[in-house]
């Protein structure tokens, strides 16, 4: 795979995303109100906010009662149940003193049925056979579809984008459907708001072209499917093995990969983190962390999010104390402070390895130097005792856990319950086995 041209923000090199659904993030559902939520949000640790759209949403063939965020009425608009403009701009504002960033949700694919655009420029939209609007997959029946061989629809979206980051400093954008717009469509975005700051810009898709020149980041659903299917007994640990090897080979080294337990689409339409993953929840959010990329919260996971949010209604999150903050809290300063796991080519290369019950066992190392975090996960539902081959992961470490010291040779060997895991810090760098 060729080299990422992108350069990523210097603030982005070890961030943690974190997702707001505004509508359900409180009972206000407000702009307002996240701001409220804002010294929450510092504490647990996160640094980048990405906002789901904002824009007015519109009211033909809407779905349910409140519609989809994604069915965008008026790009140069605030939805006024959130809030106004100038409240956004305050969000933004308050995000910033805090040193942390924000994007927001873009919909540059489709609009809604009854979108200023549909009605002033109707020649900038895909058409049936009839002349009718079509929507870009069928089930999406409140939205129309937008015609980008049309070069007009090209320049405006560009312009109006810019507008976004030049009115309101937003720090970049996570686009919807990425992988539905052309590729230069996108890459023109990245030059044209360069211009203005540096931005970050991640794409919902999995398509590698997408971040040779205009995204810093990707989903990674890969990982998603094999951590649902470990808990069904349909993969297993050598899954991960293969995706890692794959991703290596895949995408570009220097680019994100964003990784995760849950986000708005899972969380409404396959269930909750807790729901799907159940015991082996923790675990599954270690790895989100411990493997190359960027780990993303979805609102409320911190709170113990247990339920499936409605996405068309006001459902609002239950802010509850649960053991989840704590961890992520853990999670977010190990990942911010040790430089092994920062993301792309500022982070540590992993090298798995080899364990007994490699079904179950998955271990690896990341390395810089004499930097090393040793990371052993058992990925099933049974204790297991495990011994590992090779001298990679020799060393002098910490224990993250029960802060002990622990010296990795080659007669060392731990016990793991199932679902647990161990994370070992490099204790005395100048000590580590030499490759």
């Amino acid at each position: 795979m060729e080299r990422s041209q992108v350069k990523h923000p210097e603030w982005s090199i070890n961030a943690v995303i974190y997702e707001i659904n505004t509508r359900q993030f409180s009972k206000e559902g407000t702009f307002s109100a996240i701001i409220n939520r804002l010294p929450h949000l510092k504490k647990l640790g996160v640094t980048i906010l990405w906002i789901m759209p904002v824009h007015p949403i519109g009211k033909v063939k809407r779905k349910g009662t409140l519609g989809s965020y994604y069915s965008v009425k008026d790009y140069y608009a605030v939805n006024p149940e959130f809030g106004t403009l100038r409240e956004f701009k305050q969000l933004v504002d308050e995000v910033h003193q805090l040193d942390m960033h924000i994007i927001l949700d873009w919909v540059a694919n489709h609009t809604s049925r009854d979108s200023h655009l549909a009605k002033e420029h109707p020649e900038w939209f895909k058409k049936d056979a009839h002349g009718n609007f079509i929507p870009p997959v069928k089930e999406w029946s409140d939205v129309i579809a937008l015609d980008f061989h049309n070069q007009e629809v090209w320049r405006y979206m560009l312009n109006v984008m810019e507008y976004w980051v030049k009115e309101t400093d937003i720090d970049g954008f996570r686009c919807d459907v990425a992988y539905m717009v052309p590729v230069e469509f996108w890459n023109q975005v990245r030059e044209k708001l360069e211009q203005i700051k540096p931005v970050f810009l991640l794409a919902e898709s999995a398509y590698p072209k997408l971040q040779v020149k205009a995204f810093d980041m990707t989903y990674c659903w890969t990982l998603h499917e094999i951590m649902n299917k470990l808990v069904k007994k349909k993969s297993n640990a050598r899954r991960l093995k293969k995706f890692v090897e794959q991703e290596e080979k895949k995408y570009p080294s220097n680019a994100y990969r964003m990784l995760f337990t849950s986000n708005h689409d899972i969380n409404t339409w396959e269930g909750s983190a807790q729901e799907r993953l159940g015991n082996a929840l923790e675990v599954c959010t270690v790895l989100t962390y411990m493997l190359p990329g960027m780990p993303l919260i979805y609102d409320g996971q911190e709170a113990g999010l247990k339920k499936r949010i409605r996405f068309f209604e006001k459902d609002p999150i239950e802010w509850e104390d649960s053991p989840m903050k704590s961890i992520y809290r853990s999670l977010n300063q190990l990942k911010q402070q040790n430089q092994v796991l920062w993301n792309g080519e500022k982070g540590g290369m992993i090298k798995r390895i080899k364990t007994s019950h490699n079904r179950s066992i998955f271990a690896f190392i990341r390395q810089m130097g004499n930097n090393r975090i040793f990371v052993i996960t058992n990925l099933g539902n049974k204790r297991k005792n495990i011994s590992f081959s090779g001298n990679s992961h020799w060393g002098d470490y910490t224990d993250w856990k029960t802060k002990e010291s622990v010296s990795v040779t080659k007669r060392f060997k731990v016990s793991l319950d199932e679902w647990d895991y161990r994370i070992l810090i490099t204790a005395h760098p100048g000590n580590l086995h030499p490759e």
